[in-house]
């Protein structure tokens, strides 16, 4: 049974919440918060696997407890579930440490998915959520070269997952490492990792912890940012 928190300060809300998760197979509600600061006490409690956060609460708000959650109890991942969908919702939470952001209109077993992707270590993005992720990384990254040499860069990529062959890598990971942040950035969950490389899961968690350690991110969203912004994708 995976536990779960509920946190989210609309009583018909939240309750409505734990009534739907009570629905879903493989899944505890160990708790219900009607603030950040009551969230971050049942984590303490209880130390769930998830945290269902919504943002917008009084006291602490859901960003806030995020962070606290994140830094406090690294077990424990956070699913934001929100009404707001807009950057500066979204941006916040995920640096904060959320691995998993879903907007209010999600169903039930879109919520029930994404509680498994985090707590088998991926990231529970909605398809919506992951575009505006992307869209706002290819924004803040500059332009690729143009003519020949455009050409040339992607012709070296080919062949090796997006990581060109005889590139310096940064921050001295190896060519293993930045093939699996390649597929990190592109979604797919360790064991899917494992069975693309015919590697086994012990295998992919080290690569995933050292380059964690190498690169200083502290979850798969920021990992997914770190590939973009350095083009291991």
């Amino acid at each position: 049974m995976t536990r779960v928190v509920v946190a989210d300060d609309q009583t018909v809300v939240r309750e409505g919440i734990v009534m739907l998760l009570g629905l879903l197979p493989d899944i505890e509600v160990v708790g219900a918060a009607a603030d950040g600061e009551e969230a971050v006490r049942l984590v303490d409690e209880h130390r769930p696997e998830v945290v269902l956060m919504d943002l917008r609460m009084p006291r602490v708000d859901g960003v806030e407890a995020t962070r606290r959650i994140r830094a406090r109890f690294p077990g424990t991942q956070v699913v934001v579930l929100t009404t707001f969908g807009d950057d500066d919702s979204l941006f916040p939470a995920l640096r904060a440490g959320a691995r998993g952001y879903l907007t209010k209109d999600a169903g039930g077993e879109e919520i029930a998915r994404a509680i498994a992707d985090v707590t088998a270590g991926g990231a529970g993005l909605s398809p919506a959520v992951q575009s505006r992720v992307l869209e706002a990384l290819s924004r803040s990254e500059p332009q690729p070269a143009a003519g020949a040499e455009a050409d040339a860069d992607a012709e070296a990529a080919r062949g090796s997952g997006g990581v060109r062959r005889g590139r310096t890598l940064p921050d001295g990971l190896t060519a293993r490492e930045a093939e699996v942040l390649a597929l990190v950035a592109d979604g797919l969950s360790n064991s899917e990792i494992a069975a693309r490389l015919q590697v086994s899961m012990a295998t992919v968690k080290t690569h995933i912890n050292n380059l964690f350690a190498k690169t200083g991110v502290r979850d798969r969203a920021q990992a997914v940012g770190y590939a973009y912004r350095h083009g291991i994708t």
